[in-house]
């Protein structure tokens, strides 16, 4: 992945972070979620939305998250769990401080994964996109821990 795209998929996530759920319960205090409802961001890798809570501060949180086709994410780790659920498509992982994409493993829609805190990983999408939802215990992070 160009250094650009890394950046970039940093950067969503920075912002991600930041970001609360705009969405709000109706007045019998339920939230329902159509597709039509959802407003993804513009991400050149990923596009994301936070359904539930907010990834910044303490507590749980519910994003989904969409990657692109032909994109993914090099080695990093997360401070915290966070336990994902691929909804549609296949994703791809790998683990491990060397980016090796000739490793990647098939996860297909159904499928669940936990990534624990601290564990390097990376991941993305192949020929299609694929959709997660993904729940963690905030405040969200995401650390750089590539070996050249």
């Amino acid at each position: 992945m160009p250094t650009r795209t890394l950046i970039a998929v940093f950067a969503l996530f920075s912002a991600l972070v930041s970001a609360q759920s705009p969405l709000k319960p109706d007045a019998q205090g339920f939230l329902r979620v159509l597709p039509e409802d959802l407003s993804w961001n513009n991400g050149t890798a990923m596009q994301a939305i936070v359904i539930a809570g907010d990834p910044n501060k303490p507590g749980i949180y519910v994003v989904l998250q969409k990657w692109l086709p032909h994109k993914n994410s090099r080695p990093h780790f997360h401070a915290n769990d966070r336990f994902i659920t691929v909804l549609s498509g296949t994703w791809w992982v790998n683990t491990g401080p060397k980016y090796d994409p000739e490793g990647f493993k098939p996860v297909p829609a159904g499928s669940f994964v936990t990534h624990f805190k601290n564990e390097i990983h990376y991941d993305g999408a192949k020929d299609a996109e694929c959709l997660l939802q993904i729940v963690g215990i905030g405040p969200a992070t995401s650390m750089p821990a590539e070996t050249k």
